[in-house]
C-alpha cells in the first residue's frame, strides 16, 4: 500500500495528529481486510448528513435560502420530494437510518443512546461495508452528539462502524460560546441561540470538517486499492445557529417570513400535536423569531459552502466518476408553524428531510422522485447499489428502481413516529404519510387522529379527522397504520429494552 500522505504547509496540531495516526495505522489495514478481500472497482460512497436542516434550500423551491452546491448535487442526482425521517430526533433517527431499522426494532427512542445497548449484533450501514473491505471513515456528527458540548469527542458513537474517526472542534465551540445570545442564558443546544461570527468559514466545526474530508479524500485517491465509505456530518444548523458573519448579510432581517393565523390554526389539534412546544418559544415576539430565522437560514448557507468544498474536492481529485453521494439531514425544523419551533412533531415541517441521491452517469439525472420515502430506505438501496450483503432483517426498500425510474411509486407512503410522557407513561403518536395525505394517530386514535389533505391544504392547516365526507377514509387509513406500526417491531413483537450491561466491541461478531 502506498503510505505517502499530502500534508499541507502550514497544518495545525489538531490536523497532524490525525495524520500521524493515519501513518501508523495505514500499513497495518490490509492485514485487517476480511477474507472476502477488498474489490477496488466497487464504487465509493460519500455520505453527507448535516444536522436539523429542513427543506429550507433552493433546489426544494425556497424562495429565499442560497444554497447553490446543494442545488448543483440535486442537479447530478434524483432529488427526492417527500423523503421523512422515521423519528423527528436525533438520536432515534439516526440509529434507525444507519441500522436501517424503525425505532420500534431498534429499541432508541431518545438521545444519549446507541443500538449497541439493545440490539448489539445488528450491522450498522458502514459497519456491513467495513466487513466488505471498504475503507469507513467518519468526520462529525453520524450518530448523537450532545451538540454543542460534544463536538469535538466521539459524542455517542458505535466503535464497529468505523475504522477511522476525526473529531474537529472549532471556534463557534472553543472560543465563541460566551458571546452567543440564546433564549435561556447559557443553554444552547436544545435551546434556540444564534451568533454572527467575525470568523471566517475555515475557523468554525464544519470548515474544519470540510477539510478534514478534503485531506482524506486525498489520502483515498492517492491509494485506490480499497473503496471507501466516506461519512461526513456536519453541525449546521444545528442550535446555536453559529455561522460567519457575511452570511447573515445574505438575509436582511426585514424579509424574514413569519408564520401568521397560529390561533386559528392550532384549534383543531389535539394536545399531543403540539406537545413539543417549549415555554421559551414564548419569548419569541416578532424580532426575535426574524433574528432566529435569519440565522438559521445563514447556518444553512454556511453548511451548503462546505458541501462545496467537499464536492469540489471529489471532483478535482478524480473521485466523482466512481463515487455515489448522499446527502440528507436527520430530521425536519419547525420555524414557527403551528407555533412550533425546532423539531419533535408529526407535522410535515418537523418530519420531513431533503434527500439526493447521485450515482455516477446517473441517466435521469436533475429528476424528481415524488412517491413517499424514508430514510429506513438509504440501507438497502446503498447496500444494493454498491453489491454489498445486506442484514436479512432491513426493513426498508431499496431505492434503486426508483434511481433508475423517478416515476415509479415504490412502497408508496412512509411511517414516522414520536412519543410524548416519560418511561412511566409514554404516549406513541404515528403519522402516515402518501403521495396526497397525512394521517396521524395518538395512542391509536385514543388521544386524537389529525388527517390532511396536501393537494388543498400543504401547510396542514385544516384538520379533517371528523368532516363526515372523510371518515370512511379514516378508517381505511387508521386500519393502515395498525397494521403498519406492529411491521415496524422486531420479530418478538416487543420494543426491545435497553440492557444495563455494556457491549465490548467486536467487529467481526458484534
Amino acid at each position: 500500500m502506498n503510505t505517502k500522505l499530502l500534508i499541507p504547509q502550514q497544518s495545525t496540531a489538531r490536523t497532524l495528529a490525525v495524520k500521524l495516526v493515519f501513518l501508523v495505522a495505514i500499513p497495518f489495514l490490509a492485514k485487517c481486510l476480511p477474507a472476502s478481500g477488498a474489490d477496488n472497482t466497487r464504487p465509493n460512497v460519500l455520505f453527507i448528513i448535516s444536522d436539523d436542516l429542513n427543506n429550507s434550500l433552493g433546489c426544494y423551491g425556497h424562495p429565499l435560502v442560497k444554497s447553490p452546491n446543494i442545488d448543483r448535487l440535486a442537479a447530478r442526482g434524483i432529488r427526492f420530494e417527500r423523503a421523512y425521517c422515521q423519528f423527528p430526533l436525533c438520536g432515534p433517527s439516526r440509529n434507525s437510518m444507519l441500522t436501517g431499522l424503525y425505532p420500534n426494532s431498534t429499541g432508541i427512542l431518545a438521545n444519549r443512546q446507541i443500538f449497541r445497548q439493545t440490539i448489539p449484533e445488528q450491522l450498522s450501514l458502514p459497519h456491513a461495508f467495513r466487513m466488505e473491505g471498504y475503507f469507513a471513515a467518519r468526520i462529525g456528527k453520524l450518530y448523537h452528539y450532545n451538540v454543542p458540548k460534544s463536538v469535538g469527542t466521539n459524542g455517542h458513537d458505535d466503535p464497529g462502524s468505523w475504522e477511522l474517526e476525526i473529531n474537529p472542534a472549532g471556534c463557534d465551540r472553543l472560543i465563541e460560546e460566551p458571546d452567543i445570545f440564546s433564549l435561556r442564558p447559557g443553554n444552547f443546544g436544545g435551546t434556540i441561540s444564534w451568533y454572527a461570527s467575525p470568523r471566517g468559514d475555515h475557523l468554525h466545526t464544519d470548515g474544519l470538517l470540510s477539510t478534514d474530508a478534503e485531506w482524506v479524500l486525498e489520502r483515498c485517491a492517492r491509494d485506490s486499492n480499497r473503496p471507501f465509505f466516506l461519512a461526513v456530518g456536519f453541525y449546521r444548523p444545528h442550535t446555536p445557529y453559529v455561522a460567519p458573519k457575511e452570511y447573515f448579510e445574505d438575509y436582511p432581517l426585514d424579509d424574514m417570513p413569519l408564520v401568521q393565523g397560529v390561533e386559528e390554526d392550532v384549534k383543531d389539534l389535539p394536545p399531543h400535536a403540539l406537545g413539543s412546544h417549549k415555554d421559551e418559544h414564548d419569548l419569541l415576539n416578532d424580532d426575535l423569531s426574524r433574528q432566529a430565522i435569519q440565522a438559521y437560514y445563514a447556518s444553512i448557507t454556511f453548511m451548503d459552502a462546505q458541501v462545496g468544498r467537499v464536492l469540489d474536492a471529489l471532483d478535482r481529485l478524480g473521485l466523482a466518476e466512481n463515487t455515489i453521494i448522499v446527502l440528507t439531514s436527520d430530521h425536519g425544523y419547525h420555524l414557527g408553524e403551528h407555533g412550533l419551533w425546532q423539531k419533535m412533531s408529526l407535522f410535515e415541517e418537523s418530519a420531513r428531510v431533503p434527500l439526493i441521491i447521485a450515482t455516477p452517469g446517473m441517466p435521469q439525472a436533475g429528476s424528481v422522485a415524488e412517491s413517499p420515502v424514508g430514510h429506513i430506505d438509504i440501507y438497502p438501496t446503498l447496500t444494493e447499489l454498491c453489491s454489498v450483503t445486506a442484514p436479512d432483517n432491513l426493513q426498508g426498500q431499496s431505492l434503486v428502481p426508483m434511481l433508475n425510474d423517478p416515476t415509479l411509486q415504490g412502497r408508496g407512503w412512509t411511517l414516522t413516529q414520536v412519543t410524548r410522557g416519560s418511561n412511566e407513561k409514554t404516549t406513541f403518536g404515528y403519522t402516515l404519510r402518501t403521495r396526497r395525505w397525512r394521517f396521524t394517530e395518538w395512542d391509536s386514535g385514543n388521544q386524537g387522529r389529525e388527517l390532511y389533505d396536501h393537494k388543498t391544504d400543504p401547510l396542514e392547516q385544516t384538520n379533517l379527522w371528523e368532516d363526515p365526507a372523510h371518515s370512511d377514509r379514516v378508517q381505511r387509513l387508521a386500519r393502515r397504520v395498525k397494521t403498519i406500526s406492529k411491521r415496524t417491531l422486531p420479530k418478538s413483537g416487543k420494543i426491545p429494552p435497553i440492557r444495563p450491561e455494556t457491549w465490548s466491541p467486536n467487529i467481526t461478531d458484534p
